[in-house]
């Protein structure tokens, strides 16, 4: 079944979509309700599962491989280019911070049997571990990715069949109005993974079964969509009121601090993995498309995410929502740019076109423009 093309570039992108953002999903559920939450997987899902298949389409009509820095180059011009580097720059440092951020907990939690200490030490700790492996360019990023998926599988696993038994209804909000927009940046940090569109383009197309890349894309949708809402439901039915940003800690009082401390370390595997990637990435991108040093690049990658960490941007939540609404949502604009523009100069047929119609395109723009909005305003 593993060897099964289709299976691979669904596990990939499930894979890709499901991080650190499900950690985000039980607070911003207690703090909005269940419906809204509801809705705005509904709606973002939507739109999301849209932009997967426009990032689709874009590998499609184009033979040469690139990411979206790279197709916004090649269809956009340096404008394009611009514009892709700086959401990609915004989204990886925010999402490193996140990881600082919420790695704290995670050792805080693990610890919690053996030494006292604030989150605020454990995340210093957190970067400073990672960031040495950073700084060696320890080639991890293959052997990171199967530790982080699996680990973050069996967080979730772990979490939702040991919490079923303690739900209670009385716990789980159904709508609060006044937190109406607070789900916004967070469940679409939660539910993009477009920059694993690309690659399981290419299980598709070596497999000579690129018109499945419809489906694989409208499947991981609703897996993923499904899976942050009933782990959502699961934790603040639990916790309840006393949910926590990071979804585990608070739920010591009710399953222990055993059980939770396994799902802790499975998270901080995880968060860890995650790091590591993001912060190769980012380095080799400002080594190679930039011309920086070793050294400097090394050093803005580790060293941006903690200013701002030191600086006092310490709120899991707040973080993700600003990186997912503001970051993403801008990425998501330009995807929809770039579409029409790789519509026109593509080389290639592709195996599905999307329809052209201004309306779908305004809308969805309109929608994820207000997001940015929201999240620079609030």
């Amino acid at each position: 079944m593993l060897h099964n093309p289709f299976i691979l570039a669904l596990a990939t992108l499930v894979g890709t979509i499901v991080g650190a953002g499900i950690f985000g999903i039980p607070y911003a559920m207690t703090q909005s309700g269940a419906l809204i939450v509801a809705g705005y997987f509904l709606v973002f899902g939507s739109v999301v599962w849209f932009l997967h298949l426009a990032v689709g389409e874009i590998v499609l009509r184009t033979p040469e491989q690139h990411r979206l820095i790279g197709y916004g180059s090649l269809y956009l011009g340096k404008l394009g280019k611009a514009f892709f580097v700086f959401t990609t720059v915004f989204a990886v440092v925010g999402a490193l911070l996140a990881y600082i951020v919420i790695g704290g907990f995670f050792l805080q939690t693990l610890m919690s049997s053996i030494a006292s200490f604030s989150p605020f030490f454990g995340s210093l700790v957190f970067w400073g571990v990672l960031s040495l492996f950073i700084v060696r360019g320890m080639k991890l990023i293959a052997i990171t990715e199967v530790i982080m998926n699996t680990a973050l599988f069996v967080v979730v696993a772990l979490v939702l069949a040991l919490s079923f038994r303690y739900v209670e209804q009385a716990n789980i909000v159904i709508a609060n109005t006044e937190a109406l927009l607070l789900p916004f940046g967070v469940v679409l940090f939660a539910l993009v993974g477009w920059a694993a569109i690309p690659e399981i383009t290419d299980i598709l197309r070596d497999s000579k079964n690129s018109k499945k890349l419809f489906s694989v894309i409208g499947v991981a949708t609703i897996i993923t969509a499904l899976l942050y809402f009933v782990f959502g439901l699961a934790v603040a039915g639990v916790s309840g009121v006393a949910t926590s940003q990071d979804a585990l800690s608070g739920l010591v009082p009710f399953l222990g601090s055993s059980v939770v401390a396994v799902g802790a370390f499975f998270g901080l595997l995880t968060i860890a993995a995650s790091f590591l990637v993001l912060g190769n990435y980012l380095k080799n991108s400002l080594r190679f498309d930039f011309g920086f040093s070793y050294i400097l690049s090394s050093a803005v990658a580790i060293l941006l995410p903690l200013i701002l960490f030191l600086l006092g941007a310490r709120e899991f939540v707040e973080i993700i929502a600003l990186v997912g609404g503001v970051a993403l949502g801008l990425e998501g604009v330009g995807i929809l740019w770039l579409l029409r523009a790789a519509k026109q100069k593509g080389a290639r047929t592709p195996e599905y076109s999307l329809p052209s119609s201004p309306i779908l395109f305004l809308g969805a723009g309109l929608l994820l423009g207000f997001g940015v909005l929201v999240e620079l305003l609030l």
